[in-house]
Order: C-alpha cells, then structure tokens, then sequence
C-alpha cells in the first residue's frame, strides 16, 4: 500500500447483512481496507467469502432484503465539476439518489461478472454505452458516438464503428468482454471495480483481458479493485491483497508479502492448492480440509477454524481475533500472532 498518498476509497467496519425469513446472513460483517489513486487492489477468497457484496455495498447496488447496518464507505472525490475534493460517506446517501448515481457509473465503475448479463438484449451496445456516457457528461449524441467509438478502439474492438450498431448476443465472449471494459471507461473513472472479469472467457482472452486493463490502468492512473477467486490472477495483475472468508478480512498485505510470506493458515492453504508445473506427477494437489459453512451455521469464534490445521482449541473456538499488524506491512485476523479479539 502507498502509504505516501492520501486512499481514494476508505472503507471503515462495513457490515452487510440479508435479513431472510431463515434468519440472517452477515454477508460482510465487519470489513476494513483503504485503496490508493493508481493502486490495482486484490481481494480473493473461495466463493461465498463476501467480495462481491462488499463491492455492490460500495456502489449502493446491494439487492433487498439486504443492507448496509454499519460501518463508513469514504470516498475523496475529483476537485472539479462542483466538487472541491471533499470526502464522502457513500453508506449515507440514498442508493437510488441523484448523487449516488452520478457517482455510481462517473467516479466508480463496475465491469461485472457476467457482460451478457449486463447489456440489455434488445438494444445495440453502442446505444447502450452512449445512454451512460450522456446521462455522466454534458455532451450531444453525436458527440457521445464519438466517445463510444474512441472507447472501443481503445479496448481494441475491431472493426469498432460496426459492432457499435451491433447487439451483445451478436458478440462474441472476447468482444462482450471488450465492449463492457469500454462502457465502464466511457465516463473515466478513478475507481474501476473488476468483478471476476476473465470467468467467463478462454485462458486466451482471459490473458488479453488481463494486459487490456493493465495498459488502460496505466494510461488512466485509475484505481482498480479486482475481484477474483484465482490467485494466478492476483499474482499477475494486483500490488496489494486483502484474503477474505465468510465476510472477514483474513489477512492483507503487499502481494509480494502474501504470496512468499503468507501468515494467516488460510491464505497458506490457498496457495498450497494452486497447481504447480514442479508437482509430481500423478500426485493428488493439497485441499483446503471441509467446505465453507453454510451462513445460517456460521461457526462461533474465527470463521476459519473448523478447517483449520493450526487451530488453538478454546481459544479460536469461541472468541474472534481482530485484524492486527504482525510484520511490516502484514495485518492478519489470527490468535496465532496476537491475542486481540474482536470487539462484541
């Protein structure tokens, strides 16, 4: 982390929960982490640790019957355009409110999981993209054209002024997946959201993908959060990493850090499971012991230890450790390093 620049997005104890008729799930229940102007953050974990929502409560796009219950999500805006770079608390603003949705798609961007999911099936995508760019800028349809069609020679769409005319299910994987990169930075934001954005796509364009947002990030100096189950990815794409599992941030550090020193059991055991070209072969790969509780039965204590191969018996059992610093730059949620515990 730079610790020399002041963070773009402050997040503060941010607690997420869906309150269903079976009870309630804690989603996101008590999550801390800064991300820096230019930083291309990581956040990993197995699916169901809490990544996606806390980025949907970070743009107000958390679906009913969940809610934000606590914590701040601050974010220093752009001086310019009204705005004299004070800090706002996103929690505090109306999800469905005119500046929550200037910021939401202006400031912060989001490339989903799934771009066929996200383009309306019966509109072009270049309509599409040119509804965000004039609902985000003072600028004339025509002029909003010639920004889609700048955007999608720059994510290297070819043949860009056809396939703006064209619709998503026209497109293939690689080109739906260009075309949303392109509609996220229609509108240059400084905090790009990357929810799984190579999933849906072959180890080819998932690398293409990859370089793409690199050299945009790099021409753009935007922030980007990268979401992502796929440490490979991390390793190639981030420069700082937050581990998470059932809405708790595990460990966070330099990616450097995390991936030759790793200090929490389960980043360990994360690492320990991706396959190596020095394994022996015929040999089963290490796996993580269990799988993640179900969230109604979410284990007293460190979320972890019912899978973990270092637990302290009466101890991560039955209270919870809270997110420390144990070496220079490494916080890390484990009574292994530290003996302090979650505030009730």
């Amino acid at each position: 982390m730079n610790s020399q620049t002041t963070p773009l997005l402050s997040v503060r104890n941010l607690k997420t929960h869906f309150f269903m008729d079976e009870g309630v799930v804690k989603a996101v229940d008590g999550v801390t982490f800064d991300v820096h102007p230019g930083q291309i953050f990581g956040i990993v974990g197995e699916s169901g640790c809490g990544k996606s929502v806390t980025m949907k409560a970070v743009l107000r796009i958390v679906e009913p019957p969940g809610k934000i219950v606590n914590g701040e999500i601050l974010l220093r805006r752009a001086k310019g355009n009204g705005s004299n770079g004070e800090v706002i608390d996103l929690a505090t603003l109306a999800a469905n409110g005119k500046r929550m949705r200037s910021i939401r798609g202006g400031e912060i961007a989001l490339i989903p999981q799934e771009p066929m999911a996200a383009f309306s099936p019966v509109h072009t995508v270049g309509d599409q993209i040119i509804e965000a760019i004039m609902l985000h800028q003072t600028v004339s349809q025509r002029a909003a054209r010639k920004i889609a069609l700048q955007m999608f020679k720059d994510v290297g769409i070819p043949i860009p002024d056809q396939r703006l005319d064209e619709y998503a299910w026209q497109l293939s994987g690689g080109l739906r997946q260009r075309a949303i990169i392109a509609m996220a930075l229609s509108c240059n934001p400084r905090l790009l959201i990357a929810d799984e954005p190579t999933t849906a796509v072959d180890v080819t364009t998932q690398a293409q993908v990859l370089r793409l947002l690199r050299r945009l990030q790099e021409d753009r100096n935007a922030a980007i959060i990268f979401i992502t189950h796929d440490l490979g990815v991390i390793a190639q794409m981030a420069s700082y990493v937050m581990v998470m599992y059932l809405g708790l941030v595990m460990e966070e550090g330099p990616v450097d850090e995390i991936f030759h020193a790793p200090q929490h059991p389960y980043t360990q055991a994360l690492l320990r499971s991706i396959p190596s070209v020095n394994s022996a072969p015929r040999v089963n790969l290490p796996t993580i012991s269990g799988s993640i509780p179900h969230p109604f039965n979410k284990p007293r204590g460190c979320p972890f230890h019912p899978r973990c191969e270092k637990l302290i018996a009466g101890k991560c059992d039955a209270r919870t450790p809270a997110l420390q610093t144990v070496a220079e730059k490494q916080l890390v949620s484990c009574f292994l390093y530290h003996d302090v515990e979650v505030a009730s």
